[in-house]
């Protein structure tokens, strides 16, 4: 697994748990609680912000570590791939 892929990785996770301490902040009934969990989840917010900017520096000057823009080219050549069988495959019936 390459450095980009580790990044994104770890920028879903964040959002999971961003998003998990939203979910306990509305499960909860004890004020002090929704308090500590909505801290919890802006804290994530603004570590998942700064890990943002870096990827975003890492991929402006690294461009093997695009890690979308890869998986999109290699869908896309998958599909390129599929279609072309798909041709000769009727040209051969």
């Amino acid at each position: 697994m390459t450095i980009g892929q580790k990044m994104h990785q770890t920028l879903t996770s964040l959002e999971a748990a961003k998003a998990q301490m939203e979910s306990f902040a509305l499960d909860t009934q004890d004020q002090n609680a929704q308090q500590q969990f909505n801290q919890y989840a802006s804290q994530l917010q603004n570590i998942t912000q700064g890990l943002k900017s870096r990827v975003n520096y890492i991929e402006q000057q690294e461009p093997q570590y695009k890690v979308r823009q890869q998986a999109m080219q290699q869908q896309a050549t998958q599909q390129q791939t599929m279609q072309q069988q798909g041709q000769n495959q009727n040209l051969m019936q």
